[in-house]
């Protein structure tokens, strides 16, 4: 049995009815899209979305921030004078 990962669930006939009004009933909370009793997809408002995209770009730079934090550098040597 898979896990949904959604408060709320609509058949794929319920949305091709209408996805706005499924997600006004369920107040604009994810909803798993289920065929044949399985999730194939999710129905996810808009700003939900936004914000899930900008917190794994956020985790993603992170990662990279954290991976050149541990290569090895040698300083770079400058002379002040010469600006």
């Amino acid at each position: 049995m898979k896990t949904i990962y959604a408060n709320y669930t609509a058949s794929v006939t319920e949305l091709k009815k209408s996805p706005t009004a499924l997600l006004e009933q369920v107040h604009n909370e994810p909803i798993a899209i289920l065929n044949h009793n399985k999730p194939t997809a999710y129905l996810v408002p808009a700003e939900s979305f936004e914000r899930m995209v900008e917190l794994l770009d956020e985790y993603l730079l992170a990662k990279e921030v954290e991976k050149r934090l541990e290569e090895d550098f040698e300083p770079m040597k400058v002379d002040i004078d010469a600006i």
